[in-house]
C-alpha cells in the first residue's frame, strides 16, 4: 500500500510495481518538455512522427514509440493502456493530451501553414474525437503496419527519447 505523498502503480506490461511521489513527474519527462508517443508500428503514425521531425523546425517536440520501454513508462505513468494503442498521446510535463486534442495542441505550435488546422478546435470535441477515432481504430488496414519498430534515421535520433 502506498504512504501518504506517493502513489503505487503497477504496470503489468513491464511487471514492475513503481513507488511515484504523488507530485512527480512522469518518468522520462522534464517540466517543459513536450513529447508526442506514437505507435511505433504504424505506417500512418510514423509517417506523422516524420512530418513532425520535418516541421518542428523549433524542436518543440520530442518523440516516444509507444513500444519502448520509456513508452510504456509513460503510458502506465498515467494509467493508459500498454497493449493497445488507439490515441497518439502529448505529453507536457505532468499532463497528456489525447486524441484530436492532443493533434490540434501540437499543430497550432508548428509555422504555418500548418498551424491554420488548429482552427479545427472551434468544431465539437465528441465530432472531432469521433473522427479521430475512425482513422485511428483503421489506420492499420488503411495506411498498413510494419513488423517492428522503424528506427529513426541517424541525424534525428537527438528527437527521440527512447532507446530503439
Amino acid at each position: 500500500m502506498a504512504s501518504q505523498g506517493i502513489r503505487a502503480l503497477q504496470c503489468p506490461m513491464l511487471q514492475a510495481i513503481y513507488e511515484i511521489p504523488a507530485m512527480s513527474m512522469p518518468p522520462h519527462v522534464q517540466e517543459h518538455d513536450q513529447i508526442v508517443l506514437f505507435d511505433g508500428v504504424c505506417k500512418l503514425c510514423n509517417g506523422w512522427s516524420k512530418f513532425l521531425i520535418k516541421y518542428d523546425n523549433d524542436c518543440r517536440f520530442k518523440l516516444c514509440s509507444v513500444q519502448s520501454k520509456e513508452g510504456q513508462e509513460i503510458l502506465c505513468w498515467f494509467g493508459m493502456p500498454t497493449d493497445t494503442y488507439e490515441t497518439m498521446l502529448l505529453v507536457q510535463g505532468n499532463r497528456a493530451y489525447v486524441k484530436s486534442e492532443a493533434f490540434l495542441i501540437i499543430i497550432g505550435q508548428l509555422r504555418r501553414p500548418w498551424s491554420y488546422l488548429s482552427l479545427f478546435r472551434y468544431i465539437h470535441k465528441s465530432l472531432r474525437n469521433w473522427i479521430y477515432d475512425r482513422i485511428a481504430l483503421n489506420r492499420y488496414f488503411l495506411f498498413g503496419k510494419y513488423d517492428s519498430c522503424v528506427l529513426p534515421a541517424e541525424k534525428d535520433k537527438k528527437r527521440f527519447i527512447d532507446s530503439m
